[in-house]
């Protein structure tokens, strides 16, 4: 295996000058009158006078007329932005939407590929906006949708956008009760609805959940049916179709602020009810605006394919290739059916030019042993995006192994939080393996130490110091701003602590190690979880594990580690192998107090693991207060977790208490 830090991939003079950052950094030294030689110095520039460069995104990206004020405050939270600008997202989406290309690729998990046009998408945006009108509904009001990754769902953004109406929506696939946790908060006056979706070759009928979420919003004045035998004579039922029907001969935008509410997203739910993140408008547009075409070199004539949902924020930033002239691949499936390679087979169908996953997939076709470039066309493919959790440095060569000087991989880290990337790869960067290139533009991150100093070469927290225009502007239903402040600015005041653990270089690359807030602590040793699965999940036989650490009454610690082994091997001969290799590649701390053999290890529907939630569980939490079961895949799964805490773990507390001694 080669060292971590390796070049796995670099750019040409060529590379940097054709690519979007490359061209902005050219008219951006004729605006500043300097020149920018290289991508950190540009960074840098760009944190240093945080005015200056959203000034230029603005005027670069051509949003109209510039208001003569950029940031009124600093501060965090309060950071206004763009004061008296007027925006409105859909309107820009389908201004800037290619018109020769298609605007979305649709594609099922037949392969079968369904193309819209740009004009074909704004008609039924601007019809299904002049319905919204016609029912009531106006700026301010909540609309939300139970819709799968489907053209009905991106047009239902838009036409609420286009109205300002404020968007949320949760995916089919959701518990029924996690659905209802999130959009009965919202208090909607609409709801656009699927009462059915396909999922691994079968169709899942959803109407009972439908009847259940319309029970339980008792502020609904209508409900829109994408899929129905609801019979249209019902009152406050309108099928789709009738929806999109009009052909409104003009149509007015609204006209709205910057910070005027765009959509509500929501944290996991995995420790109690998500609490609902609201984006603005001008945010989202110059975020996205930048994140995909400086930061991923998104633009006209590419095609996005990411694997995801709705539940995601990817799906949000996905739709920002629009911004960028870009299409937009939508498959509503499986990513593993009719097997694991599902997920290339629909890149290849579409085309795609840039491949967005989540790590636990490329793992996962890396320890399958198969081989996609060589089964499909993936010619047109020139970067792949992982995200979601750190991705082993054994995938980053996997990667390259498989494709070569061909693709370049772009791993990065964001959130929901603020519907972006923080650090992420550049065109203009070398691809160094294990390392995310580092910060993105107007992104001013720094590692700190407990006691919030800012930190290099070592393990800190991941910070934010400079407010971003896509920061939220509230969480929902929390007029004083308590829960937002606790949320991100209560350990260091006036600054964004994300949960991250990671680690700056020298270089200004980025090394993640895992959520903080699942940090292990061994002997006062802090010890991050995402090294330990870089191990693991490069041996043979391990497919999934977990590891998570509980504190004990005494002081003492208890580390247990839960893999999900392929069945060949003799579990206490893999027992062996996974501890001499954590001793001999990490250190003797990390090898856990025991192992555990599972049949599955139970994750967010965006496929992150849940050190925190199934920590809770072990020591006693009821399972609905440790997590929200509806946003977990395979729930059933729990169980076994919440009986080993019986059995195992809880005893053990209770006898620590009284000086037992600690397992091994």
């Amino acid at each position: 295996m080669r060292s971590l830090g390796t070049v796995l991939w670099e750019p040409s003079p060529t590379d940097v000058a054709h690519s979007q950052v490359g061209r902005f950094a050219t008219w951006l030294s004729r605006r500043v009158g300097r020149t920018f030689n290289d991508f950190r110095e540009l960074q840098r520039w760009s944190v240093a006078d945080l005015e200056g460069f959203w000034s230029a995104v603005w005027d670069w990206f051509d949003l109209g007329e510039q208001p003569n004020q950029v940031l009124c405050s600093h501060s965090m939270p309060g950071a206004h932005w763009f004061p008296g600008a007027r925006v409105n997202y859909a309107r820009e989406v389908l201004a800037r939407a290619p018109k020769t290309a298609p605007v979305l690729v649709c594609v099922d998990e037949e392969t079968s590929v369904r193309e819209i046009s740009q004009e074909s998408l704004r008609r039924q945006v601007e019809a299904l906006a002049t319905t919204l009108r016609n029912l009531g509904v106006e700026p301010g009001d909540r609309v939300v949708g139970f819709l799968g990754n489907t053209e009905e769902a991106v047009t239902s953004l838009l036409a609420c956008a286009a109205v300002g109406a404020v968007w949320s929506v949760c995916s089919p696939d959701l518990g029924t009760r996690a659905v209802i946790d999130r959009l009965a908060q919202l208090e909607p006056v609409l709801l656009i609805a699927s009462d059915s979706y396909t999922f691994a070759g079968t169709r899942r009928d959803r109407t009972a959940v439908v009847d259940e979420l319309c029970a339980a919003l008792p502020s609904l004045r209508a409900t829109i049916y994408v899929t129905s035998t609801h019979g249209t004579a019902e009152p406050g039922v309108m099928p789709w179709r009738e929806a999109v029907a009009s052909t409104p001969t003009s149509f007015d935008y609204a006209d709205l602020p910057f910070d005027h509410p765009l959509w509500i997203l929501y944290t996991s739910g995995t420790t109690g009810v998500p609490k609902g993140v609201v984006h603005s408008h001008g945010g989202i547009v110059v975020e996205h605006l930048k994140s995909l075409q400086l930061t991923c070199d998104i633009g006209a004539g590419d095609r996005l394919f990411f694997y995801c949902s709705t539940n995601w924020m990817v799906w949000n930033w996905m739709l920002g290739a629009l911004l960028a002239g870009a299409s937009v691949v939508l498959y509503d499936g499986s990513p593993t059916h009719p097997d694991y390679l599902a997920s290339w087979r629909v890149a290849d169908a579409a085309r795609a030019t840039v491949f967005g996953t989540g790590a636990a997939y490329l793992s996962g076709t890396r320890s399958r042993g198969l081989h996609p470039r060589s089964l499909f066309d993936l010619s047109a493919l020139r970067t792949v995006i992982s995200t979601g959790s750190p991705l082993p440095p054994t995938v980053w060569e996997w990667v390259y192994d498989e494709f070569g000087a061909q693709i370049r991989l772009d791993c990065s880290t964001g959130g929901t939080d603020v519907c972006g990337t923080f650090m992420a790869g550049s065109p203009w960067l070398p691809v160094y393996l294990g390392e995310l290139s580092g910060a993105c533009l107007g992104v001013d991150a720094q590692a700190y130490s407990p006691e919030g100093s800012s930190v290099t070469g070592e393990v800190g927290e991941l910070v934010i110091v400079s407010p971003m225009p896509s920061m939220p502007i509230a969480f929902w239903n929390d007029s004083s701003g308590e829960r937002y402040r606790e949320a991100y600015f209560a350990q260091y005041p006036g600054v964004w602590r994300h949960g991250d653990w990671v680690e700056i270089t020298d270089r200004e690359t980025v090394i993640m190690h895992g959520r903080s807030d699942a940090t292990l602590n061994r002997g006062g040793v802090r010890i991050g979880s995402a090294d330990l699965y870089a191990v693991l999940e490069a041996m043979p036989g391990v497919v999934d594990s977990l590891v998570v650490g509980i504190e004990l009454p005494d002081g003492g610690y208890y580390m247990p580690l839960f893999i999900v082994a392929d069945t060949g091997e003799d579990h206490e001969t893999l027992r062996e192998r996974v501890t001499r290799q954590l001793a001999e590649k990490l250190s003797l701390r990390h090898v856990p107090d025991e192992i555990f053999f599972v049949d599955v290890i139970p994750r967010t529907r965006t496929g992150k693991k849940l050190e925190v939630p199934i920590k809770h569980l072990l020591q006693g939490a009821p399972m609905d207060k440790s997590m929200s079961v509806g946003s977990i895949t395979q729930p059933d799964a729990l169980a076994w977790f919440a009986n080993f805490g019986r059995e195992r773990v809880q005893p053990l507390l209770r006898a620590r208490r009284g000086g037992a001694s600690e397992p091994h």
